[in-house]
């Protein structure tokens, strides 16, 4: 929980119900039980890093929460459609006249949500700390139409709020796609998001099979509509952690984002990952941000690397011969 939750909760300006259950709605992984009701809470936490870590701490973690609660707390996310779709569905879920929590970051938007939420229900005190506010409100009896953000038609593939490249095809992914010919064997497309680069692999007559990890449910979900072919794999897990291979091939458009802020070390965990993953005698085809400084860790997670394109803002670099280290 924040900090900021945490005073409001117990300065008593905002209340959670004394029984019934409680829906969190995109908690952070660090999360404090403290003032919460350990018992009566669900946790609906699609990201799976965050998933696990909560699961970790005793906390009733799901991808999709389902039926009835007495209360929710939503916290903001970065992608305002997602907030937003996150409010209609906790207003679904804890009926009309039911309380709802939002907590969030004026770096997430908060203020823009709350003017929102007050034009369609009454608002009550509004704590404000640590660059944030958190307020509650109750669920009016029709929630505005333009809150819920249903999974959308683009470029003709389903994507849905607040996943990677809602908008449609990432133009660094769009890149990447042109250097996937004449692919073959065990590919693995690590954070495939919603799945057009594995739709591309997939394209290629001689790949076996085509092995998608990505840690955000909904864009996997999406993937699982977007991809019909029956040499898909499917797996919810952290890229950087999940264990498998070895591929003859691994394609990535690796996020470099933590929160709002750019964090190269994720790119680097996803290259690290790649290395232990491939195959001997196997290939990683990557695409980056020009500016992303990932040379050093690429030479030396491999022994062979080779740009192959860099155009748009954008670089194409395929790797080869990982270099293994005795632990």
């Amino acid at each position: 929980m924040t900090d900021r939750l945490s005073l409001a909760l117990s300065g008593g300006i905002v209340a959670l119900p004394e029984t019934g259950r409680v829906l969190l709605m995109r908690p952070p992984g660090g999360l404090s039980t403290e003032a919460l009701p350990l018992d009566r809470i669900v946790a609906e936490q699609g990201f799976r890093p965050d998933f696990e870590a909560l699961e970790a701490r005793g906390v009733t973690v799901t991808p999709e929460a389902e039926g009835s609660f007495s209360g929710a707390i939503v916290f903001a996310a970065r992608a305002k459609a997602l907030t937003f779709d996150m409010l209609a569905r906790a207003c679904a879920r804890v009926g009309p006249g039911g309380p709802v929590i939002v907590d969030g970051a004026k770096a997430d938007g908060i203020d823009s949500v709350l003017k929102r939420v007050r034009a369609a229900a009454p608002v009550g005190e509004v704590y404000s700390k640590a660059h944030g506010k958190c307020f509650a409100f109750e669920a009016p009896a029709e929630t505005p139409e333009d809150w819920a953000a249903p999974p959308a038609s683009v470029d003709g593939f389903l994507t849905a709020p607040g996943v990677f490249s809602a908008d449609g095809i990432d133009p660094g992914s769009a890149l990447l796609a042109e250097h996937l010919g004449d692919l073959a064997g065990r590919v693995c497309d690590l954070g495939a998001g919603w799945g057009y680069l594995s739709a591309r692999v997939l394209a290629e007559p001689k790949v076996t099979e085509c092995h998608l990890v990505e840690a955000e449910h909904a864009a996997l979900a999406c993937a699982r509509a977007n991809i019909t072919d029956p040499r898909a794999r499917f797996h919810w897990a952290d890229a950087t952690r999940w264990e498998g291979g070895p591929f003859d091939v691994i394609v990535t458009n690796p996020p470099f984002h933590s929160s709002r802020k750019a964090d190269p070390d994720l790119g680097r965990a996803f290259i690290a990952a790649a290395a232990r993953l491939i195959s001997p005698r196997g290939r990683v085809l990557l695409v980056a941000n020009r500016h992303l400084p990932y040379e050093a860790a690429l030479n030396a997670a491999f022994g062979e690397v080779t740009v192959l394109d860099d155009a748009q803002g954008y670089k194409v670099i395929a790797a080869r011969r990982p270099i293994r280290r005795q632990a």
